[in-house]
């Protein structure tokens, strides 16, 4: 008995060492980590002064264009037969929903705005608004949608903020709403 409280007493020893140690690493690491951190703040801002000396204004004819957005992955949306409906551009900081030249999308036709607008768009945007809320999220990260049109003929849809489930979750309903309006506008029984 003796002997298993002498070994207890050592282990907290070692113990109390190692936790001595670790406050001590820690308290280096913090102050590190201030270090870089005014580095990082006296660095990435330049005073008033130091923009206006160093870089003379530029003429507006050498403004160049941005570059055009990378695309990463095109989907092509198709029917259950295989007609195209719409392909999906996955860009690095947006996706792009663009139907085919040959399909006049009518905004109007069902089941657009009450599913894929409200019932997938709007709410992907609501959980991200309480996420936001709650601090979970920042606001430039919430879900976002615009839907580009001509008259009430869909051109586009622009989304922001997508991880990849959602992508496939947009990807299935969009490509099921087509597919549905596609269907009405051939005049099928959907």
């Amino acid at each position: 008995m003796e002997e298993e409280i002498k070994k207890l007493a050592e282990l907290r020893e070692i113990l109390e060492e190692k936790i001595k140690n670790l406050e001590t690493e820690l308290d280096g690491l913090r102050t590190l980590l201030d270090f870089v951190n005014n580095l990082l703040i006296e660095r990435s801002f330049k005073k008033a002064g130091e923009i206006t000396r160093s870089e003379p204004p530029k003429p507006i004819e050498s403004i160049q264009q941005p570059a055009m957005k990378r695309i990463l992955r095109a989907i092509p949306l198709k029917t259950a037969s295989g007609e195209l409906l719409a392909n999906m551009y996955v860009e690095e900081d947006q996706i792009r929903i663009v139907p085919s030249p040959d399909k006049q999308f009518d905004i109007n036709t069902p089941p657009f705005t009450a599913f894929l607008v409200e019932r997938i768009f709007a709410k992907m945007q609501e959980k991200d608004q309480k996420l936001v809320q709650q601090g979970r999220l920042m606001p430039n990260e919430v879900f976002s949608y615009e839907i580009d049109k001509e008259g009430d003929i869909i051109r586009e849809i622009r989304l922001r903020n997508v991880d990849y489930e959602r992508e496939r979750e947009i990807r299935s309903a969009a490509r099921w709403t087509l597919e549905k309006m596609y269907d009405k506008m051939r005049g099928k029984p959907s």
